[in-house]
């Protein structure tokens, strides 16, 4: 039995592997299926593969599931963002793209980098997860369907109305839901109690919190928070030619999305004692910092780009102020 490596590209319905052993590469495609990780798993041990370090990219929810069969199997998962397996691609200069080459570059990318393993999130945290995510896409939906009325044919005017009365309905039977999962769990309602303690935050933030940002309770550094919910800035300049923008970016698609996580880039609207981090103008900031900061008025919640959640990243470390700011300028 030897330990081996395992390129995954995943797919909606399917998804293909290469297995690397001795510097060969093995492929095969699988169903994204339960029947699928079945096949897999056979298919590791008749190449005599007991624990395999398996990765594959952050591809929406589709690898999720295969991801936790493997960790509960007992391999070691790591799952990666895209962009990096995208350098590493362009650093082989490669010009052939498709589902059998991207495993491939993947099992080599495990095997060279050796990115971080990967642990699945408490039954409890993907159930929240789910739900709040469920809510935020029907409350998409009663938007367009909104929208709709006062625009469209009386014909159908009534079936609009019914659905967003459906829609109201399912959105009350999910809240009631998120609350009760939120009630029930220990440590969920402990995490909870302490984010209410703090002005401004409300219960869809509180649970947008807890699912969303859960992953970080090892106590990882506060940049890695804020570039994953999409506010930290990118800045792109380069000699004297290129001067790029600094723009916003974000590892994930949910997260960035404008909502209850981007409240937190308010807070300071309405708390009360954090003047002494955040001046009420910017010329005020301009002095304190020492350097100009961007004169946008519209864009200075983007100056408030490192913060922590207590509550939510680690408990023991919370304080009376629940939450510490620090801000950051663009100088000129």
């Amino acid at each position: 039995m030897t330990q081996s490596i395992l390129g995954v590209d995943i797919a909606k319905r399917k998804f293909d592997v290469a297995l690397l052993i001795n510097g060969k590469l093995k492929h095969k495609v699988f169903a994204n299926s339960q029947e699928g990780f079945s096949e897999l798993t056979m298919w590791l041990e008749k190449h005599n593969v007991d624990h395999a370090q398996v990765c594959m990219e952050a591809s929406s929810t589709y690898g999720e599931e295969l991801a936790t069969y493997l960790h509960d199997a007992g391999h070691t998962v790591s799952v990666v963002n895209p962009a990096r397996v995208k350098g590493f691609a362009q650093s082989e200069l490669l010009r052939l793209k498709n589902d059998k080459v991207d495993a491939g570059v993947i099992a080599r990318f495990c095997d060279k980098m050796r990115p971080d393993a990967w642990t699945p999130l408490p039954p409890e945290v993907r159930r929240l997860q789910a739900l709040v995510r469920r809510v935020d896409a029907l409350l998409s939906m009663r938007t367009q369907e909104l929208n709709r009325v006062g625009t469209i044919h009386e014909t159908v005017l009534h079936s609009v109305k019914e659905h967003i009365s459906f829609l109201d309905e399912e959105i009350g039977a999910l809240k009631k839901e998120i609350a009760d999962l939120i009630k029930k769990d220990p440590d969920l309602k402990t995490k909870a109690d302490l984010l209410r303690s703090i002005p401004g935050i409300g219960e869809a933030t509180i649970a947008a919190i807890l699912s969303e940002l859960s992953l970080f309770e090892k106590g990882e550094r506060v940049r890695k928070v804020v570039a994953y919910i999409g506010l930290a800035p990118r800045e792109f300049t380069s000699g004297s030619s290129i001067k790029g923008r600094p723009r916003l970016e974000q590892s994930r698609q949910r997260p960035d999305e404008e909502g209850p996580l981007h409240a937190l880039a308010r807070i300071h609207a309405v708390q009360p004692g954090y003047h002494r981090f955040l001046p009420a103008s910017l010329e005020e900031r301009e002095e304190r910092q020492g350097n100009r900061m961007c004169g946008d008025e519209e864009a200075r919640p983007h100056h408030l780009r490192y913060f922590e959640v207590r509550a939510a990243v680690r408990p023991e470390l919370w304080n009376e102020n629940g939450l510490t700011w620090k801000t950051v300028s663009t100088k000129r």
